[in-house]
């Protein structure tokens, strides 16, 4: 196999893990916002979060399942055979933006806990896979 074959050859898997890994982000936010569609207070309570009145729901929705939703689409729309690559940096931005979020609050509340800190690792873990797997220019 010639040097040109062996680099082609590598390029393929990499891609076949990004698109892995970008139908792993769709389906874990859409199935969260999915739960939080039909769950929200269940799920809130899960994230530590007290929905009150009309806005808190409409805050929780909007972040929970509108975000969350979009997420998964653009990761859906990214692991598509030769989608351009800026949909998945556009993703792994997004992902990785949510534990940046929580670093922030980390510094002064602490680190998260139980289900969050969980979401918390999966997202980096993610958002750093489309990084390490992004094609090469």
């Amino acid at each position: 196999m010639s040097t040109v074959q062996a680099g082609a050859a590598a390029s393929l898997r990499k891609q076949g893990w990004q698109r892995r890994v970008l139908h792993l982000i769709t389906t874990a936010y859409g199935l969260g916002a999915f739960a939080c569609l039909l769950f929200a207070d269940e799920m809130a309570a899960g994230m530590g979060i007290f929905l009150n009145g009309v806005n808190g729901y409409s805050q929780f929705y909007a972040t929970h399942v509108g975000l969350w939703g979009a997420t998964a689409l653009l990761a859906l729309f990214a692991a598509r055979q030769g989608e351009t690559p800026i949909l998945g940096d556009i993703t792994a931005i997004l992902v990785l933006a949510q534990p940046a979020g929580r670093l922030f609050a980390a510094i002064s509340f602490g680190l998260p806990q139980g289900l969050v800190l969980y979401m918390c690792a999966m997202e980096l873990a993610a958002g750093l896979a489309l990084l390490l797997l992004r094609p090469a220019r």
